[in-house]
């Protein structure tokens, strides 16, 4: 038996996630930074709360965070997870 373990990846936070980390609760970042970004780390692509975007956001992924939705994009060939945004899910996709 072969086993394949994935590189973990590394996380990338871009200007206008630093903007919006500023104005959302420190216990929600938390939340984030602890148990989020380790599953990103593992596999960007899928989970339970992981959805590849289509249409005109074909490229990016959310991850659904209880009523907040955390935006990203993958550089899989530099093992980088891009974390563009991160809305209430009613200003999600405006």
């Amino acid at each position: 038996m072969v086993t394949i373990k994935l590189s973990k990846f590394q996380i990338a936070e871009t200007p206008t996630f630093e903007k919006s980390k500023k104005k959302i609760d420190k216990k929600l970042y938390e939340k984030i930074k602890n148990f989020v970004y380790p599953q990103l780390r593992e596999n960007p692509f899928y989970g339970s709360n992981i959805k590849k975007l289509k249409d005109n956001l074909e490229g990016y992924y959310r991850y659904r965070i209880g009523n907040y939705k955390l935006f990203y994009l993958i550089e899989d060939e530099k093992l980088i997870v891009v974390v563009v945004d991160f809305n209430h899910r009613q200003q999600a996709y405006d």
